[in-house]
């Protein structure tokens, strides 16, 4: 059974830094890409970045393009979402998925190519 589990969410002020991570246990974590979502309140689930299984390619978000950066480490089964000047605008709860398809040669943005999901981490940036 494949089992996400996301930690490093919190409070931040506006222009702070956080880290999130996400380690996975069962099924052949390097064979799949990996990736963030992240949903506010009365707002649908939206991509914030994605790695491929390899790690040579990645993708993010608009509204988070140059801010934002995934990383993963097959080594130790966890990927990484590093976030910089933090805006109260990315307030949500932040979900690690893994893709459905196996080796996947693309970073796939949509949430239903993505079939096992993490509990999710709330970051609250305040103004």
């Amino acid at each position: 059974q494949v089992q996400l589990v996301e930690s490093g969410g919190g409070l931040v002020q506006a222009g702070g830094s956080l880290t999130l991570s996400c380690a996975v246990s069962g099924g052949a974590f390097s064979c799949y890409g990996m990736g963030w979502f992240r949903q506010a309140p009365g707002k649908e689930r939206e991509f914030v970045a994605g790695i491929t299984w390899s790690g040579g390619s990645t993708a993010v978000g608009d509204s988070v393009k140059g801010r934002f950066t995934i990383s993963r480490d097959n080594a130790k089964n966890m990927v990484a979402l590093q976030m910089n000047s933090l805006k109260p605008e990315d307030t949500a709860l932040y979900y690690c998925a893994r893709d459905s398809h196996w080796q996947r040669s693309y970073v796939d943005v949509t949430t239903r190519k993505y079939n096992y999901w993490g509990q999710g981490t709330q970051v609250t940036v305040s103004s």
